[in-house]
């Protein structure tokens, strides 16, 4: 006799029924468990590559703004250089005036200006002297006073720090606006 037969029907029953609802929840466990796995490779895999892809787009855009603060540098550095060759010309023409200036308080230099054709028989009796040592065909001029020419000297003094300043202005306009 096999231990089977020794085991009453209706407990026979149940022990199946026991024994089958063991091995479905025994499969449906092992097979939650590999789903559970593959589910796990799939997210870590998935996680790895959006890592990479972090990766890969943090890289880009360090080198990006690393070209952009190149370009930075590079256009502070001309910007540097004009600003002091514009400096340097400013200061090269205020030097010009101020000798110039100097020369004319001196009387080592007089101004003088030419006279119009018809200004010269209307009987006018302003001097046209000519300096010693120049000689001076067919134009008549007259020397200004030391004090107008003084100022004749401030007023093309301030239009040339105007100019070079002008130019200043324009030539920072351009080196901003054109993209290199």
């Amino acid at each position: 006799m096999r231990l089977f037969d020794l085991i009453p029907t209706q407990y026979r029953i149940a022990a199946v029924g026991l024994l089958l609802v063991m091995l479905a929840a025994g499969s449906a466990a092992l097979a939650w468990t590999v789903q559970g796995w593959r589910y796990g490779q799939q997210l870590e895999r998935q996680a790895r590559l959006h890592a990479d892809t972090l990766n890969e787009l943090s890289q880009a855009s360090a080198a990006l703004q690393r070209t952009e603060q190149g370009k930075r540098f590079a256009l502070v550095q001309r910007l540097q250089n004009k600003d002091q060759t514009h400096h340097k010309e400013l200061t090269d023409e205020q030097t010009k005036q101020a000798r110039l200036r100097d020369r004319l308080a001196t009387a080592d230099l007089q101004l003088s200006v030419v006279l119009a054709a018809t200004d010269a028989t209307s009987g006018c009796s302003v001097l046209s002297t000519t300096a010693t040592g120049r000689v001076v065909h067919g134009t008549t001029r007259a020397q200004l006073d030391p004090a107008h020419a003084q100022r004749i000297i401030g007023i093309t003094d301030a239009g040339d720090q105007g100019m070079i300043a002008l130019r200043a202005c324009q030539a920072y306009a351009k080196e901003v606006s054109t993209p290199k």
